[in-house]
């Protein structure tokens, strides 16, 4: 059966059906990134910004298909997280602008939806780089104008697209030779054809069922709530008073100390409080309990990991507050206005307990859980410019990935907020230091970015597979030091790998090192270290905080 025209319905399901494609091939995506560290994240932040975009549909279906495609940009700009996800964002963004009128879109209308997602996109990225999700969205738009003056029939035509979007993909190891010395196409190209490869499933009728069901542990925490904490009948039965929840990002290495069963994890979870849920896959295992004590439980949970996404309340005062009629967010939370607006509010990215309290005693007052694994999305930025409640905000995003969002969240609020573009730590707590607040907002914010280059920083983590790049061979499992986003050693040992890292990026006119020291480097490993600094580099003060950030043993800076 020829499709001429499509219609608001049918381009919700062609939706629906790539964001449940790229769901089911996350970690495929994710497995192309070109370094072999543990945050290689592209699928999982391009399939979270999908999602959010087909949430948005979901709830908003239209006969007008200008109206659905509104509704997707919509949802993609407030979920997009990293800048595979930001990109996504842009190319559905300027498509959903070019079809907006369109009731009904014939292929003329689709491709040139694709062509305008395309160059929106290119104006989004300060730097675009050939070989990456751009150069695929380019070359598939292209061979769409040409095509759709061939063809009506829109299973034929996506058919093309699907075909060239698939060549370009394979393509893009010529292009950017990175990915010909590691052997892997593009992962955020992949992400995009894999998108339109469920267009085209349901043009043709077939129906891409999800491989597993996304676990809603938001909904059982409602249910559990609903039938524990709020048919108490009076604040003083509340047995666990703290609702906890958490995510272990399982640890392969601790996992051979401490084997993994979900089974065991739940039954040995139990004995902390009641209420209880654990969902758990090969990477992730979340985690609700009501607790009396919730550290003992968060304890126990980073035997197998690190932790990550922590939320704890005290529900005997929110159950107080809710006896007097009022909310617990009402209660805990004074209310805000115009006037107790701050001048200045700076707002960072950060991930590590230890991290976070560094950056909110040098002045920030908003710090964003997130980082390397977990970027937040353009609207969790957006809720903490908000939050920050000040006249003018300076975002500090702290990591390469997160730059991009930062931007979007910045434009989402307007001009009185400025992103100076930190891609990590040292560089943020360098351009906090520069910050003055007795100058303008333009003034600091010129100061701050000119901080940025005052300091190199170098992170040590391990490797998830075998690969060489840069010229350095790296087994799965080595240590690897990275000096300014290049692999410059590899070892077996995380000390062994830091002293190589140091050795590359400190010289005669560095005075001080700054080592931030994770969650899985010890006391004697850190003393190590600054005994090797001080007897190989003269003059050097080295200065040590706790980051206690997860997945790199070792952040250090040199300036």
């Amino acid at each position: 059966m020829s499709i001429k025209q499509i219609d608001g319905k049918r381009l919700a399901q062609m939706i629906l059906q790539g964001a449940t494609n790229l769901t089911n091939n996350v970690k495929l995506v994710d497995s192309l990134n070109v370094f072999p560290v543990p945050d290689g994240d592209t699928g999982t932040n391009m399939n979270l910004s999908m999602t959010s975009g087909a949430k948005e549909v979901q709830g908003n279906v239209s006969d007008h298909a200008g109206k659905v495609g509104a509704s997707l940009a919509k949802g993609l700009l407030m979920g997009a997280r990293g800048n595979s996800g930001v990109i996504l964002s842009q190319l559905f963004r300027g498509f959903a602008k070019a079809i907006e009128q369109k009731e009904m879109l014939t292929t003329a209308d689709f491709a040139q939806g694709l062509e305008a997602g395309v160059e929106t996109a290119y104006k989004a990225v300060m730097k675009p780089i050939e070989g990456t999700i751009l150069t695929v969205a380019k070359d598939t738009a292209k061979r769409a104008v040409t095509a759709a003056k061939r063809k009506t029939d829109f299973m034929s035509f996506m058919e093309e697209i699907v075909q060239e979007a698939n060549a370009s993909l394979n393509r893009t190891p010529d292009l950017l030779p990175v990915l010909k010395q590691v052997g892997v196409v593009d992962s955020g190209g992949k992400g995009l054809c894999i998108v339109y490869e469920g267009f085209l499933a349901e043009l043709k009728g077939e129906v891409i069922a999800a491989k597993e069901p996304i676990a809603s542990i938001e909904d059982m925490v409602q249910a559990e709530h609903h039938r524990t904490v709020q048919s108490q009948l009076s604040t003083a039965d509340i047995e666990y008073g703290y609702c906890t929840e958490f995510m272990v990002k399982l640890d392969p290495k601790k996992i051979k100390e401490h084997p993994f069963s979900e089974q065991k994890f739940r039954e040995d979870m139990s004995a902390y409080g009641d209420s209880l849920l654990v969902v758990a896959d090969d990477e992730l295992v979340k985690v609700h309990i009501h607790a009396e004590h919730p550290g003992d439980a968060m304890n126990y949970g980073q035997r197998y990991g690190s932790l990550i996404k922590i939320k704890i309340e005290n529900m005997r005062e929110q159950h107080t507050h809710l006896l007097h009629g009022e909310s617990a967010a009402q209660a805990v939370v004074p209310a805000k206005n115009e006037a107790q607006k701050q001048p200045y509010g700076i707002v960072t990215v950060a991930m590590g307990s230890g991290i976070k309290e560094l950056f909110e005693s040098m002045g920030a007052v908003q710090v964003i859980e997130g980082g390397q694994t977990m970027n937040p999305s353009t609207e969790d930025i957006v809720k903490a410019i908000e939050e920050a409640n000040a006249e003018q905000v300076i975002l500090l995003p702290n990591n390469g990935n997160i730059v991009m969002a930062a931007q979007q969240a910045a434009s989402v609020v307007g001009e009185h907020a400025v992103v100076v573009p930190s891609k990590t730590v040292p560089q943020g707590m360098a351009a906090v230091l520069a910050f003055n607040p007795a100058l303008t907002l333009e003034e600091n914010a010129s100061n701050m970015k000119a901080a940025l280059s005052s300091v190199k920083t170098g992170q040590v983590t391990y490797a998830v597979r075998d690969t060489q790049i840069d010229g350095v061979d790296i087994k799965k499992d080595d240590y690897m030091g990275i000096a300014e986003g290049t692999i410059v050693a590899a070892a077996g040992d995380k000390v062994e790998a830091a002293k190589k890292l140091l050795a590359h990026m400190v010289t005669e006119d560095d005075e001080i090192v700054t080592i931030l020291q994770g969650e899985d480097a010890s006391d004697e490993q850190v003393e190590e270290l600054q005994s090797f600094i001080e007897a190989t580099f003269e003059d050097v003060e080295v200065e040590v905080y706790k980051g206690n950030q997860p997945l790199y043993s070792f952040i250090i800076s040199a300036e």
